[in-house]
């Protein structure tokens, strides 16, 4: 496919106004992305090769990596190539974990399951997640501490279709590595809503705090390289050493 054909792809609402070729370009090769073509930490062919296959020139696969690379699907490595990313826990920390130490300093914390079931979504969870009726979600509750203190109680629901078999898993720290690395699902972007609360009972006494302590709720929406809904988090976290950072580009 060359370029002219390229740029007549765009049909339907997107053929009212311009689309440009790289962007189509780039939502080719997410479309790989997400058919399992490249796996995590695999590199991709170079920007010569890719620019053969595709019809293109070399200067739109580039452009079309770079849009890749600032939403952090692919990483450039300089002499090496590009590799696709991994959520590894230095990225997850960078690009998905936002509360940092008062003291600048930035620490994955570590996690203790407290619970995790399986069962029939409820109404929140059909809604926000997009579910069909009956469709069962995977419930996890768990703990997460930084420097050994209790910082953050999770509650997070996933579409059991997309995960088949976690349920009777034991769930590793970093989740987001998993989902990709087992079950082919790669977070790529989330929402978020923050809120200050008060802390309650059952929640307390995880934390080991009072219940009715001021804490930072943020409700979190995973989403797919499709954009696609894949896990509602919603995390309690205490702030009395702690902030939330986030960095506009």
């Amino acid at each position: 496919m060359n370029e002219k054909e390229l740029a007549e792809i765009s049909g339907g609402v997107e053929s009212l106004g311009f689309r440009p070729l790289y962007r189509q370009v780039r939502d080719r090769l997410i479309r790989r992305l997400v058919d399992g073509v490249w796996a995590p930490g695999e590199p991709l062919p170079s920007e010569i090769q890719l620019a053969a296959e595709l019809g293109v020139s070399q200067g739109t696969v580039r452009k079309a990596l770079d849009a890749m690379a600032a939403e952090n699907l692919v990483v450039r490595r300089q002499g090496r190539g590009t590799f696709v990313a991994r959520h590894d826990e230095e990225r997850i920390m960078f690009q998905f974990f936002k509360l940092v130490g008062d003291d600048g300093q930035r620490t994955f914390p570590q996690s203790k399951v407290l619970a995790l079931s399986l069962a029939r979504a409820n109404a929140a969870e059909r809604a926000t997640l997009k579910l069909a009726k009956d469709t069962r979600v995977i419930r996890i509750r768990r703990l997460r501490s930084i420097g050994g203190a209790p910082v953050i109680v999770e509650n997070i629901a996933l579409p059991e279709p997309m995960f088949p078999g976690l349920a009777a898993m034991e769930p590793p720290n970093n989740l987001y590595g998993l989902y990709a690395m087992r079950f082919g699902v790669t977070v790529a972007s989330t929402r978020e809503q923050l809120k200050a609360v008060s802390v309650c009972e059952a929640d307390a006494e995880a934390l080991g705090v009072a219940p009715g302590a001021p804490a930072l709720k943020i409700d979190r929406l995973a989403l797919s390289l499709e954009r696609q809904p894949v896990e509602w988090r919603v995390s309690v976290c205490l702030t009395e050493k702690l902030h939330y950072l986030s960095e506009l580009r």
